[in-house]
């Protein structure tokens, strides 16, 4: 009762978390940017969330016709199903986790992985051109940034000699890898961000260029569940990056859970500047930075954090 009691409150607290991100971060990008956000449904604008997904639930629930009709409606359930069994490996503290696995980075790093076959089935099964550009720029991309996430990660694997999450955090009790792995930790954040497909690169989606992408055909709550997966992924990622580099739970005074949701929210923040900061890539661009300078630079910081603990031991 009590795992289930647990896994239920994980789950909870991340579909709460990104459907509160929905208009927080339209909020946090009309400050930056200095224009209004959504200020007219409720106080602050926070009835927004509610009137879409109003809006989302009661649209008519279209499948074109010459759509893959069972892959086309599949296609959205993957990319949630496969963030939230992500946070199950995911330490809120030393106690509290639904799954305390020994290969708890290659967990995380086989579910993202899953996200490609939700886009790419997705502009597959609309029978759209736009939608099967976006779904070939989307295999492209994520399947090339994920091995630059993984080398990334691996400097951090090396230093804390485990792929248990729990064990990741508790290594990081005298200093944060966000330090050592300071270069780990950017390309790892680059890397993110492609495999999120946001801005500076959402040429998924790219809607000056292919109307909306993978996601052209879709409509109602379809469309909804991608939506609310990108920030249900929004946050996995935010998550994931505090327990790797940040120390997870671990700080002084305050309860262990209160500091990773602090540290949690502080990283969105970053990854929603920068979202407000970068105009988007071209796709020659995006795809040259990956391969001819993230793939060196990952590969080398491997190999000094290798060379380093060796010297070490």
């Amino acid at each position: 009762m009590t795992d289930l009691l647990v896994v239920l409150a994980i789950l909870a607290l991340a579909v709460g978390v990104a459907t509160l991100l929905i208009w927080y971060e339209r909020r946090y990008l009309g400050l930056l940017q200095e224009r209004l956000g959504p200020n007219r449904v409720g106080p602050a604008g926070i009835g927004q969330v509610v009137a879409d997904m109003v809006k989302i639930f009661t649209k008519e629930d279209w499948v074109p016709p010459f759509a893959d009709r069972a892959v086309f409606v599949l296609a959205p359930a993957i990319v949630v199903g496969a963030a939230l069994l992500s946070f199950m490996v995911i330490p809120v503290t030393a106690g509290v986790v639904v799954a305390d696995i020994n290969i708890g980075v290659l967990f995380f790093l086989a579910m993202s992985a899953l996200a490609v076959y939700s886009i790419v089935l997705a502009g597959w099964s609309s029978r759209s051109k736009y939608s099967v550009l976006g779904s070939l720029r989307a295999a492209a991309q994520m399947v090339s940034y994920e091995v630059f996430m993984g080398i990334a990660l691996m400097g951090v694997v090396v230093q804390a000699g485990s792929f248990g999450l729990v064990d990741i955090v508790e290594a990081q009790r005298g200093l944060w890898f966000a330090v050592p792995q300071a270069g780990g930790f950017a390309i790892f954040v680059i890397a993110a961000l492609a495999e999120l497909r946001r801005i500076p690169f959402d040429l998924t989606e790219a809607e000056s260029e292919l109307v909306a992408g993978f996601h052209t055909e879709y409509s109602g709550m379809k469309f909804g569940m991608f939506y609310v997966g990108e920030y249900i992924a929004l946050t996995l990622v935010a998550a994931f990056t505090v327990t790797m580099f940040f120390g997870g739970w671990l700080g002084p005074w305050l309860p262990d859970a209160a500091w990773f949701l602090i540290k949690t929210f502080l990283v969105i923040n970053v990854l929603i500047l920068v979202r407000a900061t970068f105009p988007r890539y071209r796709y020659d661009q995006l795809m040259a930075i990956g391969w001819k300078l993230m793939l060196p630079l990952a590969l080398l910081n491997l190999l000094v954090t290798g060379a380093i603990v060796l010297a070490r031991a």
